[in-house]
């Protein structure tokens, strides 16, 4: 093998590697959850967001809550403008509409974990609980990554 022929291939090898550790999916029944993340946080910071996709094949759902241990609670939250005002409030779920994908992200709808029991450190990972109304529950595992890294980088 000649020696571009190598680095092409180490290069695509190493790029192939670098999409499959970021790219993590869970799957309950139609529902494809993509990349469940959370942003790191500061010290003392007492609340975090986390952030994820939903694709769903099949008949419209909706997410109810979600639960991890990384927090005293976990709460589903919207992100809007109303009169030139962006306001956050907590919603009672988030509807996953039939053959449609529903992003979880900064500025529109997210989770919010609230009383964090220590910052979330970028690099780590913590496990956690979805429960939807008709698919049931799932367990899935959020990344901590850095802010401005996740929400640019991945595609759902």
């Amino acid at each position: 093998m000649n020696h571009r022929l190598s680095t092409t291939v180490a290069g695509l090898a190493l790029g192939l590697a670098s999409l499959v550790a970021h790219a993590h999916e869970f799957k309950l029944g139609a529902i494809t959850i993509g990349h469940p993340y959370a942003r790191a946080t500061a010290a003392g910071q007492p609340t975090g967001g986390g952030f994820m996709s939903f694709a769903n094949a099949g008949p419209a759902d909706k997410l109810l809550s979600v639960s991890a241990d990384v927090s005293k609670s976990v709460e589903l939250h919207e992100m809007k403008m109303e009169a030139d005002v962006m306001k956050m409030r907590q919603v009672d779920g988030i509807e996953v509409a039939a053959g449609k994908t529903v992003e979880l992200k900064p500025g529109g709808y997210h989770v919010m974990f609230v009383g964090l029991k220590a910052p979330l450190k970028a690099g780590d990972k913590f496990p956690a609980k979805l429960k939807f109304e008709k698919a049931g529950e799932v367990d899935v595992v959020f990344n901590v990554e850095a802010p401005g890294t996740a929400a640019a980088e991945h595609k759902h």
